[in-house]
C-alpha cells in the first residue's frame, strides 16, 4: 500500500485541473500547478498552493514535457501526479516515468495504458475475454490489397480506425469498394500526423448505432465496480459535445450486461483506477466494444452527479493503495443528469475553433446546476489548445427536468468575446427527437442546420448589452436584496434569450 498523498502536481490546465484542485483541497493535500507562459494568471495556476512555469504556449514546449513536468514534481516535494484527461493522460511512458521517480500516478498502470491504448491488442484481448466487439480485423491492414479483401469479407460499410487513436482522428467511414484506397491513404496520413503511427484497422460500419459507456473504477484488491452508463450520442466530427447519465435505451437488465462486460475488460488488462469502457449499441440493444479510455472522462461529472460518488477522490483513494469504500450492491442511480460541453467555437460556421478575449463571463447558477470552468472573465481563448473551455451540468429529478433545467442554465449563460457552443446545445435541448430519446451518432449530420440558428442583429446585442449593465446597476440600487415593493426586480438579459429557437414554445 501506498503512503497517503500529501502533496499532489496536476499536469495539466484548465477546467480540469481545477477539478481536481478541489477534491485536493477537499482532501487536504497540497496542490502544485504547472502552467505555460500565456497562463500564467490562469485559474488553475491561481487555485494551486503553488505554481510553476514550464515553457512557452505550444504544448509540445510546456504540458507536454514529460521531465520537466517530473522534475517540477520533485523539486516541489510532491508525492505523486495527476495527469487529468487529454496531454499526457494516456501516455504509458509518463505513467512509467513518474512510478520510476518514486511518485505515484494516479491513474492505471503504464502496462493497462499500453494495452488498452492500442485498438488492435485491445480488441484482441477483448475477444480473448468474450467481451462482445464489432466484427473486423485484429490487425492493422498493410496494404490496399489487404483492406479490399478484408472490406469484402466483413462487409460495407466499414469503418477505418487509427490503432493508435481516439478523437476521430485517423477514422473514415467507406461505403463502396472504389473509395477505400483513397480512404486508407488518407487515414494513414491522419494517424501519423496525430499519434506519430499510421496503423490503420478496419471493423464493421454500425448502422446508426448509439455511443454507450460503462464508468468502471478498479482497485489493487481485486474490486471491479460499475457506475453505470453515460450517452454521448449527441456528436460532432466524432467528438461529443452533449452527455448524459442515464441513459434512455438502457434499462436494468441491459445495464447489468454492460457493467459485466465493461468490468471483464477492466480485470482483463490489470487495471487499477478510473476508467471508462466505451460501447456501440445498436438498434436492437446489441452492444460492441469500440475502446478503453485509461483515463477520467470530460464527461464524468454526470456519472458523480447521479451517484453521489466523487470520481477524482476515488481516484486519490486507489492510488495510495486503498480499497473502493462501497460496493457494487451500494451503488444507486438517482435522477437524470446532463453536460454540454462549452467550447469556443463557432456553431455557424462547422464548429470551427474561435479565438478571443473573454469580454464578459457570467455562468448560471442555481439548484442542481454545477460549472467546471477553466477561465475568468478577461482571460483569452488562444488557437494553442483544445477549445472546450468550460461544462455545463445539471442534475434533474428526472430527464424532462434535467432538460428543462439545462435549458434555463443556457439561456442564463453570459459569454462576450468568443463564439461557443452554447447555441448549438440550446438547438440539442429544444430538438422533438432528442427530448423523445430518438436520436443516434448522426444527430449533427441528420438533424442540425447552422441556418436554424440565425445570428442576433446588431440592435439585438446592443439591447441585450444595455439590458445587462441596467440590472446590474439596479441590484447595485437595490443592494443585492429583493425589493420589497412587490415590483419583479430586473433580471439579466442573456443574448441566447433574444435568438430564435428552434421547436417554438419550451
Amino acid at each position: 500500500m501506498n503512503a497517503p498523498i500529501r502533496s499532489l502536481l496536476i499536469a495539466n490546465r484548465g477546467e480540469i485541473a481545477v477539478r481536481i484542485i478541489r477534491a485536493c483541497k477537499e482532501l487536504g493535500i497540497r496542490t502544485v500547478a504547472v502552467y505555460s507562459e500565456p497562463d500564467i494568471n490562469a485559474p488553475h495556476v491561481l487555485a494551486a498552493d503553488e505554481a510553476f512555469c514550464i515553457g512557452p504556449a505550444p504544448s509540445s514546449e510546456s504540458y507536454l514535457r514529460m521531465a520537466a513536468i517530473i522534475e517540477t514534481a520533485r523539486a516541489a516535494g510532491c508525492d505523486a501526479i495527476h495527469p487529468g484527461y487529454g496531454f499526457l493522460s494516456e501516455n504509458a511512458a509518463f505513467a512509467k516515468a513518474v512510478v520510476e521517480a518514486g511518485m505515484i500516478f494516479v491513474g492505471p498502470p503504464g502496462r493497462a495504458i499500453e494495452v488498452m491504448g492500442d485498438k488492435t491488442s485491445a480488441r484482441t484481448l477483448m475477444i480473448q475475454r468474450g467481451v462482445p466487439v464489432v466484427p473486423g480485423t485484429e490487425s492493422a491492414v498493410t496494404s490496399v490489397e489487404e483492406a479490399e479483401r478484408t472490406a469484402g469479407e466483413v462487409g460495407y460499410p466499414v469503418l477505418l480506425k487509427a490503432a493508435a487513436g481516439g478523437g476521430g482522428k485517423g477514422m473514415r467511414v467507406v461505403e463502396n469498394p472504389a473509395d477505400i484506397g483513397k480512404a486508407l491513404e488518407s487515414a494513414q496520413n491522419e494517424a501519423r500526423s496525430a499519434f506519430g503511427d499510421d496503423r490503420v484497422y478496419i471493423e464493421k460500419f454500425v448502422v446508426q448505432p448509439r455511443h454507450v459507456e460503462i464508468q468502471v473504477l478498479s482497485d489493487a484488491h481485486g474490486n471491479h465496480l460499475y457506475l453505470g452508463e453515460r450517452e454521448c450520442s449527441i456528436q460532432r466530427r466524432h467528438q461529443k459535445v452533449v452527455e448524459e447519465a442515464p441513459s434512455v435505451i438502457v434499462d436494468d437488465e441491459l445495464r447489468a450486461r454492460m457493467g459485466k462486460a465493461a468490468t471483464e475488460a477492466a480485470r482483463a488488462c490489470g487495471y487499477v483506477n478510473a476508467g471508462t469502457i466505451e460501447f456501440l449499441v445498436d438498434g436492437d440493444r446489441n452492444f460492441y466494444f469500440l475502446e478503453m479510455n485509461t483515463r477520467l472522462q470530460v464527461e464524468h461529472p454526470v456519472t458523480e452527479m447521479v451517484t453521489g460518488i466523487d470520481l477524482v477522490k476515488m481516484q486519490i483513494l486507489v492510488a495510495e493503495g486503498r480499497p473502493l469504500p462501497f460496493t457494487q450492491e451500494d451503488i444507486r442511480i438517482r435522477g437524470h443528469a446532463i453536460e454540454c460541453r462549452i467550447c469556443a467555437e463557432d456553431v455557424r460556421s462547422n464548429f470551427l475553433p474561435d479565438t478571443g478575449v473573454l469580454a464578459r463571463y457570467r455562468p448560471p447558477q442555481g439548484f442542481g446546476i454545477r460549472d467546471d470552468s477553466g477561465v475568468a472573465e478577461g482571460g483569452e481563448i488562444s488557437i494553442h489548445y483544445d477549445p472546450m473551455f468550460a461544462k455545463l451540468i445539471v442534475w434533474g429529478m428526472d430527464r424532462k427536468d434535467a432538460i428543462r433545467k439545462m435549458r434555463r442554465a443556457l439561456d442564463e449563460y453570459v459569454i462576450d468575446g468568443v463564439e461557443t457552443t452554447i447555441p448549438f446545445c440550446r438547438y440539442v435541448m429544444d430538438h422533438p427527437k432528442f427530448n423523445e430519446g430518438d436520436f443516434q451518432i448522426d444527430f449533427v449530420q441528420k438533424y442540425y442546420r447552422p441556418e436554424y440558428l440565425r445570428r442576433p442583429t446588431e440592435d439585438e446585442k446592443i439591447a441585450a448589452v444595455l439590458a445587462a449593465v441596467f440590472s446590474e446597476e439596479e441590484r447595485e440600487k437595490a443592494g443585492g436584496t429583493v425589493r420589497e415593493s412587490g415590483d419583479r426586480p430586473a433580471r439579466s438579459c442573456s443574448p441566447w434569450a433574444l435568438r430564435h429557437r428552434y421547436g417554438g414554445e419550451r
